[in-house]
């Protein structure tokens, strides 16, 4: 199951808890946000008000996740893990030793995040891209976020089961 980075591979009950925040976002969120917006508009001179100020930023955060929601859920791959064949791919758990240490991580959405005890890693960050299509036993490098070179050696490879 590889995703190519438009697609997002979710799990049946994360699709589904997704699309429930959707819903409450665009509907009952927009709502409450646009009701605080009015009453704190009413309290006088938007130039000073705090009130007015936060209640517009989180009307713009609540925008911007339904956004990302909606791009997420139209682009979605549903589907139960894909059965490990021994190649790291999205929605297998990966123990691979990195800077030394052993380290055991899903593949996928940050969005399973909830699903598992386990770190997640996006296909698209640098771990990610690094290692994905590797077999057991491959090693690569990669640069780290702060600019450091990482050799990653992948141990293991396993279907993830929530």
């Amino acid at each position: 199951m590889s995703a190519s980075s438009t697609e997002t591979w979710l799990t049946p009950a994360t699709f589904d808890r997704l699309k429930d925040e959707l819903d409450t976002l665009s509907t009952t969120g927009r709502e409450e946000i646009a009701k605080r917006i009015e009453e704190a508009r009413e309290d006088g001179d938007l130039k000073e008000n705090a009130g007015y100020h936060a209640a517009k930023d989180e009307q713009g955060k609540i925008e911007a996740r339904i956004r990302e929601l909606e791009a997420m859920l139209k682009n979605a791959v549903v589907g139960e893990a894909p059965e490990a064949s021994g190649v790291v791919e999205t929605g297998t758990v990966v123990t691979a030793e990195l800077a030394g240490r052993e380290s055991k991580f899903l593949l996928g959405s940050r969005e399973m995040a909830s699903q598992t005890e386990l770190r997640v890693y996006s296909a698209e960050s640098p771990l990610g891209a690094a290692i994905l299509g590797l077999k057991q036993g491959d090693t690569t490098s990669f640069e780290a976020p702060n600019g450091k070179d990482m050799t990653v050696k992948v141990l293991n490879v396993e279907t993830f089961t929530p």
